[in-house]
């Protein structure tokens, strides 16, 4: 069974919000290259979520290091993290 991790930023502007939309678009396939799929959501001008889904447990742990080095290289940018992670019950495709 799938797992996901949801990630939800507060920045603390929109031009912040802007450019790590950006980025996370352009490099998050090569660095999260275990993910089954990769979702960004611009909730507001400020506020974005990223969705990130793994074959497994190992596999979103094994994106631990990236994520990690991703997130503190914008932490100054940020207002409020929140993180979930769970098991994926729906992933339903048309």
């Amino acid at each position: 069974m799938s797992v996901a991790r949801i990630t939800t930023i507060n920045f603390k502007n929109k031009e912040d919000a802007d450019k790590s939309i950006e980025d996370y678009a352009e490099n998050a396939p090569s660095e999260f290259p275990e993910a089954e799929q990769l979702l960004q959501i611009r909730a507001s001008d400020t506020t974005v979520m990223a969705v990130s889904l793994y074959a497994d447990n190992e596999a979103m742990e094994r994106a631990s290091a990236a994520r990690s080095k991703r997130m503190s290289n914008n932490e100054n940018t940020f207002d409020v993290v929140d993180t979930k992670t769970g098991d994926v019950t729906l992933n339903h495709k048309n």
